[in-house]
This record gives C-alpha cells, sequence and structure tokens, in this order.
C-alpha cells in the first residue's frame, strides 16, 4: 500500500484511506458480491478530480478501477485507486436537438426524470437505477432494443480520461478510433467524465409483465418461441423463468414461488399491444397479469428488478435461435423438478433494431444474436453455495446451441483472457487490444471486465 498522500489541494471532492470513517460506504456498489479494496478512494466530483486522481495513480504505476452506481461491480478493485462518480450526477436536457449531456455518475432514472417532461426518454435497460456511462459503454441493452438499437447507438460524444492524465474530447470526427472503442469496448482506453447521446420521442408503452405458475414452463417456452418469431419490432419481449425467495419485500402473490414472467414493452397503440399478446394469455391462467398502456416513467414496473444491493452472480451467452434443444436444457436447467438454485433463468429477444448496423462503426459484437440466455443467483441464503456450480453448469449445458458470444454487460464475472474475449469477435477484439496497447501500455485499467495489454 502507498503511503504518500494524495495532493488534496487539486482535488474538490472527497479522498477516503482505508482507515478513515466513510471509506468502507465510498467503496460498496450495488452488487454485494464484491468487495473492493483499494489502496485509496476519490469521490469525484468533476473532470478535473479524475485527471488529478489518473495522473496521481500514473506517477505511481498504480492500477485504477471506477465505478458509479456499482451495478456492474462483478470482480474486486484490489489495491491502487478507486474513482468513485456517483457524486457527478449532473443532467441537462436539450429538447430542440433531442439529446442529453450527462456527467459519469447520473443514473436512468436521472434522465427519464429530466427528460419526461419534453415527451423524451434515454434508451434504458431493466432497472433505471443503472449508471448510464457504464451501462452504454458495454454497448447497453435496452427494455425498448428491438424498436430502437442499442444505447451506444445513440452516442454523440464523449468526455474522456485516457491513462495518460489527458482529458479528451471524442466524437466520430475527433479522435474516431476512441469514439469506436467507447462503444461496446467497455472501459478498456478510459475514463468517461461526461457523454452526450441521443433521446427519443416517447411518453407512453403498453408494457408490464404476465406472471404464470411455474408448472407451465414447458408450454410457454414453447409457444413463446413460436410467439416471437412474428412479434413486429415495436415490441420487446423477455421469458424468465424465477424462484423468487420468501422475502418480505416480494409482493404476494409472487413471494418465495416458482414462476414463469413473460416481460412485455409495445411501442404502439395499446390495442395493437392487446391483440398482440392475445396468444400468449390463453396459455395458461396467469397469477399476476400487470401488461397495460404506462407512463414511461413507471418503466421499472416491467422486469421489476431488486432497487436494493443484493450480491448476485450472472452470466449470459448469445443464441442464434430458440430452437427445441434450447427449450429442452433450459427445462433441464431450470425448469419444473429441476431445484435449481438460481434466481432467474431467462431469453431476452433481441433482432429487430437491435441486428442492424450503427450509423458509425463500434465495437458491439451481439448484432448476430436472436435472444440472449441470462442467468442471475443470489449469492445468499440457503442455496448460496450452489449458485456458482449452477452457473458453471448453465453456461457448459447451453454452450453448444450458442453463438459461442456473451455480452459484456451482463457477461458477469470475468475470468482469463479468452473467456474475457467471448464478448467480442476475433477481429474487434484483437482492434480493442491495439488500443488498448496504444492508450494503456502498463494496464492501468486493469479492473472489470478490461483486456490485457500486449
Amino acid at each position: 500500500m502507498t503511503t504518500t498522500t494524495l495532493p488534496t489541494e487539486q482535488l474538490d471532492g472527497p479522498v477516503f484511506w482505508p482507515d478513515d470513517p466513510g471509506f468502507a460506504d465510498e467503496i460498496a456498489g450495488f452488487n454485494l458480491a464484491t468487495t473492493h479494496s483499494p489502496d485509496v478512494a476519490v469521490g469525484a466530483t468533476c473532470a478535473t478530480d479524475v485527471v488529478a486522481a489518473v495522473r496521481w495513480a500514473a506517477e505511481r504505476e498504480l492500477p485504477v478501477g471506477v465505478q458509479a452506481t456499482g451495478h456492474g461491480a462483478n470482480s474486486p478493485v484490489d489495491g491502487g485507486v478507486l474513482i468513485n462518480t456517483r457524486r457527478m450526477n449532473q443532467v441537462t436536457v436539450d429538447p430542440a436537438a433531442r439529446t442529453a449531456t450527462v456527467c459519469a455518475g447520473a443514473t436512468w432514472r436521472d434522465i427519464l426524470v429530466a427528460a419526461a417532461p419534453y415527451g423524451l426518454a434515454g434508451l434504458n435497460g431493466s432497472s433505471t437505477g443503472v449508471g448510464v456511462v457504464g451501462y452504454t459503454l458495454g454497448g447497453g441493452l435496452p427494455v425498448l432494443g428491438r424498436t430502437y438499437g442499442y444505447a451506444s447507438d445513440r452516442a454523440v460524444s464523449f468526455e474522456v480520461v485516457t491513462p495518460d492524465g489527458v482529458l479528451r474530447h471524442v466524437d466520430a470526427n475527433t479522435e474516431p478510433e476512441l469514439f469506436w472503442a467507447l462503444r461496446g469496448g467497455k472501459g478498456n482506453v478510459g475514463i468517461v467524465t461526461s457523454m452526450v447521446f441521443g433521446l427519443i420521442p416517447l411518453r407512453r408503452v403498453y408494457g408490464g409483465s404476465v406472471f404464470y405458475p411455474g408448472e407451465q414452463a414447458p408450454a410457454l417456452l414453447q409457444a413463446y418461441s413460436e410467439w416471437a418469431a412474428g412479434l413486429p419490432e415495436r415490441t420487446n419481449t423477455a421469458l424468465q423463468l424465477l424462484r423468487l425467495p420468501p422475502f418480505p419485500d416480494i409482493p404476494e402473490p409472487l413471494r418465495g414461488q416458482f414462476l414463469v414472467q413473460l416481460c412485455v414493452a409495445h411501442v404502439g397503440e395499446p390495442a395493437e399491444g392487446e391483440q398482440l399478446l392475445t396468444a400468449m394469455r390463453r396459455i395458461a391462467p396467469p397469477v399476476l397479469d400487470s401488461v397495460a398502456g404506462m407512463d414511461y416513467l413507471d418503466v421499472d414496473r416491467i422486469y421489476q428488478d431488486p432497487d436494493h444491493p443484493v450480491p448476485a452472480q450472472e452470466s449470459s451467452v448469445l443464441l442464434p435461435e430458440l430452437s427445441d434443444d434450447v427449450i429442452r436444457t433450459v427445462l433441464e436447467l431450470a425448469g419444473p423438478g429441476s431445484q435449481s438454485p438460481l434466481l432467474l433463468m431467462g431469453l431476452r429477444q433481441l433482432g429487430g433494431a437491435l441486428a442492424r448496423p450503427a450509423t458509425h462503426d463500434d465495437a458491439v459484437c451481439a448484432r448476430d444474436g436472436a435472444f440472449l440466455l441470462q442467468t442471475v443467483g443470489v449469492l445468499a441464503g440457503p442455496h448460496a453455495q450452489q449458485v456458482p456450480v449452477a452457473t458453471a453448469t448453465a453456461q457448459a449445458a447451453i454452450a453448444p446451441y450458442s453463438t459461442g458470444r456473451t455480452m459484456v454487460n451482463l457477461h458477469g464475472t470475468p475470468g482469463d483472457p479468452a473467456d474475457r474475449a467471448r464478448a467480442w469477435t476475433p477481429p474487434v477484439y484483437a482492434r480493442l487490444r491495439d488500443l488498448k496497447q496504444r492508450h494503456d501500455p502498463t494496464n492501468m485499467l486493469r479492473f472489470g471486465h478490461a483486456l490485457p495489454s500486449r
């Protein structure tokens, strides 16, 4: 551990050392399964703070990690400097240009609240508590992705501190290689302090969830594979097998139950969405059906992700199709009678706008997937010890039917270089490696889903 103190006169934000009050709170993230142990934590309040922290670390050859909400904290920051950007949560909406400028710590909830008065919205994922920047750097899989594409498709520009301590403006014409890498390449080439991205005109959607008894999973999976194939791009869906714990914050009648959750987000007239959903509603009587017209500010009601920190392990894999073999494997792993310890095994429908290339070339490598299969296990309670084995078993079982790749934001705990490389095609991975070597030859940014320097 270094004993040389940071020059606090160069920082507007607080600095926390391990013995300081508030250190534990400063380094904590949403995913409680990961415990960071940096030598020092910097509570950045502006880009200047990030520059100062990076330059200080570079002079001492220390690694640097960064987090805002900590939703993506799948591996620990061990030693070095942890820059916490949660205080940098400023949001500015330009309704005429239909853009938002957001600082590094802003969440999607911040964006939605700021944009809603103008009838605009951003391309958030299943939880609006997630940080905008980290989500977008990994491509960002929106609730409305089939309709509007990846979140990174809407990126206009970035302000980013590269490992040499320089704050750079990056867009399609200025630093185009960095612009390419920052849209899907995660945080491998720098620390983003702010970004500008396009908003969509949207006030309402037809959305929500239909929960069915888990015993109906075989019929629902088969019906879903046929139903999803005929849906228009305006309709975004997922089908998830859930084993919910008996926690008091989970409402009845869902608490402690094995369920199948059909998630729906339709952009268009509610009557059209209602008609499209009829076929799935007929499969089995629901336990709970909340699908209806909703204000987009209520988008969290669709997936109903946890809104409080949890210890979790996740994984994902891309599928070229939802075949009979995939359905059979999912049922064996998490269907009725499987006794799966996993909280969730879900199928997220891709295609539509997610299959089309972005306006500018980027590092997103999931456009050829038809579905994303995701697992989530809670590392607490009576089944905690079984979750890692169940996660690995699921990955191995589904691998023969996959594209061999994953999505970087939903990859889970990154393993060796070969495992990390699964988030990209070989040509994109090689290009990222070259940029990593050019901008971060000492591998300063080595935490999270980082590529090794050559």
